[in-house]
């Protein structure tokens, strides 16, 4: 089985962009992303969309309009903690910053594609998906009885 580190992994010459977008996640819960509308569509592309930890695909235009009628929380005061961050290169400006969050009980894996441009950092793309099983490398003992890719006869 890999370790954490392979889960982790920063390039070295990476680690300065690293730093800089750890603080500016969980994106809108942070004051480093931005607090108002006009932060929020200032950090993210005109083509963004994200997938919700349901599995839900929403639009720009959705999540603004719902970030202007329901304020998001601030993570630090709501006791979230954010670990494992590490990004990858996608592109001459184009990052992938992946880490864990933990809302009190509820811990998701995140994903988000940073674009750097000239009046700033922003968001071309994020996905939340639920840990329901803490390892790593393992399948849920039920798949090693009934794999779910396999044909139900």
């Amino acid at each position: 089985m890999p370790s954490q580190g392979v889960f982790t992994r920063t390039d070295a010459g990476l680690l300065p962009i690293l730093e800089e977008l750890k603080r500016r996640e969980p994106i809108f819960h942070v004051p480093a992303f931005g607090r108002t509308p006009a932060d929020f569509e200032r950090a993210t592309a005109p083509e963004y969309w994200e997938t919700s930890a349901s599995g839900r695909r929403h639009s720009r235009e959705f999540i603004l309009t719902m970030l202007e009628n329901h304020p998001p929380v601030d993570a630090a005061s709501s006791g979230w903690q954010s670990y494992d961050h590490a990004v990858r290169r996608l592109g001459a400006d184009t990052y992938m910053l992946t880490y864990t969050l933990r809302q009190l009980e509820r811990v998701t894996r995140r994903m988000t594609v940073w674009q750097s441009r000239p009046e700033g950092w922003r968001i071309l793309y994020h996905q939340g998906t639920i840990v329901s099983v803490e390892e790593d490398d393992a399948f849920p003992s039920r798949w090693l009885e009934s794999p779910p890719w396999r044909e139900q006869s």
